[in-house]
């Protein structure tokens, strides 16, 4: 499952000629003791619309307890029921205090890619894989 997600954010970190769809800003907590759970919630601006959605998963990989902001662009969405779902992703970052970032990358079965560039705050060295749930609230 790890390769495999790994796997899928590779493919979404690989230059890509498409325009980006629209864009998106996560706050969420994440918890990394080898293993690693994660919750919060978001906005997609997609459209000249704004679209509130939970986020949570579980992945593997990284120690610590952080905080994240997140913002970045969404790929190959042309209809809003492409959004929500399983994403698998992967990601990097450390936060030491407030002074932390990262980057995540997501992609789910409708081909929609999310590149975010986070801020953390907390203790943390976070890389590793996750499976992402998006709902729309």
């Amino acid at each position: 499952m790890v390769a495999a997600l790994i796997g899928t954010a590779a493919g979404s970190m690989s230059a890509s000629a498409q325009a980006p769809s629209g864009t998106v800003e996560i706050n969420q907590v994440q918890i990394a003791f080898l293993l690693s759970g994660n919750l919060g919630s978001g906005r997609l601006h997609f459209q000249g619309r704004t679209y509130e959605f939970s986020i949570g998963g579980l992945g593997v990989g990284g120690f610590g307890i952080n905080r994240l902001e997140a913002v970045g662009t969404v790929q190959g969405l042309s209809r809003i029921e492409q959004f929500p779902g399983l994403y698998g992703g992967a990601r990097t970052g450390i936060a030491v205090g407030e002074a932390g970032r990262g980057q995540l990358w997501l992609e789910n079965s409708n081909g929609v890619k999310m590149h975010l560039r986070a801020r953390r705050e907390g203790l943390a060295l976070t890389i590793g894989g996750d499976g992402i749930v998006v709902q729309m609230k």
